[in-house]
């Protein structure tokens, strides 16, 4: 492996897939190395296979820390504001949750070179194609809002006015990425992970109760009960910890590493790195801000970020405020790169762009344009005065949250895809946890759903209703997945270099599967009360606003 990096003098691949952009093929260029496409060499020595996973790694860290972003820092520093330790089970649970989605498409990605939008399009039609491509648009840009919140709020406490801040981070965000330099770019966003690791300092500046966060961790309960607010809350850190846009900027961005098969094992490495890493981070903000705020006037009365930096310097230490702070500003940066890149990423499979960080500005205008774009709006959008930022910064992950099902439905349906993944299709096991996943996001949205309707609902005899169908469900579906797997003709047997060596053949070659009634009313289901669910969210989120 070599250091060095040169986009023209890449080796190229015959091409076997549907990429829409040439520079997705060749050699690896990653932040601490590269590897040449012509090394095929087994790594045998514990040296060689560390130097690789230098080289792969990065779209799982990457993709994981960038998840704690403004809206992540805010979120858990909300849930330890107004609900002390009691919430940090949900924490514990979300790592397999992190690590089941994840995988999938780095599956997809490294045995498809194309990116999820463009297989959703592909496989399930233009339809479905723009209502995924179109939720996630909405929801990217209503992210990358909250992140120049994030960036508005850090400033403000270190006496920045907006104005000033908010321009700053748009333009040093547009920067370290439109170099047309892939390795440029994944440096730069290593120098902001590093950043993150102010979580430890901070944590330990607070004094956090052992038996406290030990109880919080393996007792599952809500502080006061189970309510429509937790309950908004909780679904708000699922989906500031496992949120749509991870699916689609992870896949892209193995794709434009060029990671293949046969390096597959490193990035998947990586993901479960990234996972036990975010949640570390997350914890950390959840028991600090738990003990800065336990026993005082404060507790329960969240505000915003800027709020709870103020509070920890008041509580614990200015340099507990100070480090907060920083936090916040190096998530924001870390998550609007990472968010908005997944929206450029998935308007390119979209519309048949190239879409690429190995390329120039003059190479992939539209590219880089639409990154720009969503940049300077969202930049412009929190400049407007007297916006609650604490109400919209929990509405958007709780939006995450409820519409995270959908797109691990279509990951499940792709993994299933013989003639997409070969012999990387999933494994029974691997359905059955992901079955489990969209069950309880399910439920959980349907629980915000119904106690906004219904106000004076018992919150914990409907988990018990809700969880009771849903598990009924799940049962009788995992049976029919399983004698329809026993009654499916076996695999064809590959060797491990076979496997290795497998790519998705062009996907103007395949034929696009044909969907039973019973699929098409489920999707049709689940879309239909996917939007029923964002409506009910805005409902929620306006009363909220008006108390």
């Amino acid at each position: 492996m070599s250091g060095r990096e040169s986009n023209r003098k890449d080796s190229r691949l015959k091409p076997t897939s549907a990429v829409l952009d040439d520079l997705h093929q060749g050699d690896i260029h990653g932040a601490f190395g590269t590897i040449r496409i012509s090394d095929v060499n087994p790594r045998l020595t514990w040296r060689r296979r560390f130097l690789t996973l230098l080289a792969i790694i990065g779209p799982g860290l990457i993709v994981m820390v960038g998840d704690n972003d403004a809206g992540g820092v805010s979120t858990y520093a909300q849930a330890g504001q107004d609900f002390g330790y009691s919430l940090l089970w949900t924490l514990l649970l979300l790592i397999p949750v992190l690590i089941v989605n994840q995988e999938m498409v780095v599956r997809l990605g490294a045995v498809t070179g194309v990116g999820y939008a463009k297989l959703i399009s592909e496989r399930f039609g233009r339809s479905w194609g723009w209502f995924s491509a179109g939720g996630i648009f909405l929801l990217n840009f209503l992210t990358i809002s909250t992140e120049f919140m994030g960036v508005s709020l850090a400033g403000e406490y270190f006496g920045l006015k907006p104005f000033m801040v908010v321009p700053i981070a748009a333009i040093l965000l547009v920067g370290i990425t439109i170099s047309g330099n892939f390795r440029r770019w994944e440096r730069a966003m290593f120098v902001f992970l590093f950043a993150s690791l102010l979580v430890l300092p901070l944590v330990v500046l607070s004094h956090p109760s052992p038996i406290g966060a030990l109880k919080g961790f393996v007792m599952p309960g809500v502080e006061g009960g189970l309510t429509s607010n937790s309950a908004l809350l909780i679904v708000a850190i699922v989906g500031t910890t496992v949120a749509p846009w991870q699916m689609f900027f992870q896949q892209s961005n193995v794709v434009d590493k060029r990671i293949t098969p046969r390096w597959l094992d490193y990035e998947k490495a990586d993901t479960v790195l990234g996972a036990f890493i975010v949640v570390i981070g997350a914890a950390a903000i959840m028991m600090a801000t738990a003990a800065a705020f336990l026993g005082t006037s404060e507790f329960g009365h969240y505000k915003d970020a800027l709020h709870i930096a103020q509070g920890l310097h008041m509580n614990i230490s200015p340099a507990a405020g100070a480090i907060f702070a920083l936090l916040l500003f190096d998530a924001s940066i870390v998550g609007a790169s990472a968010v908005t890149l997944a929206t450029s990423y998935a308007f390119g499979d979209v519309f048949g762009l190239r879409h690429s960080l190995h390329r120039g500005v003059r190479e992939a205008k539209l590219f880089y344009a639409s990154y720009t774009g969503m940049v300077a709006v969202a930049a412009a959008i929190v400049l407007i005065p007297y916006a609650p930022l604490g109400l919209i910064t929990t509405a958007v992950q709780a939006l995450a949250g409820v519409m995270l099902p959908s797109t691990t439905v279509f990951a499940v349906l792709l993994c299933n895809d013989a003639a997409v993944l070969g012999p990387w299709v999933n494994r029974p096991w691997l359905n059955a946890v992901a079955g489990l996943i969209v069950g309880a996001m399910l439920v959980l949205s349907a629980i915000l759903v119904v106690s906004t309707v219904i106000p004076s609902i018992d919150v914990t005899m409907l988990l018990v209703v809700l969880g009771s169908v849903a598990a009924v469900v799940l049962a009788v579906g995992m049976v029919w997945s399983w004698l329809h797997s026993r009654a499916a003709p076996p695999a064809p047997q590959m060797s491990r270099e076979e496997r290795a060596n497998w790519r998705m053949p062009a996907l103007a070659l395949l034929e696009r599967p044909a969907w039973s009634t019973g699929r098409r009313i489920a999707i049709g289901a689940l879309a239909g009360y996917l939007v029923i669910s964002i409506v009910m969210l805005a409902v929620k989120a306006v009363q909220l606003g008006t108390q």
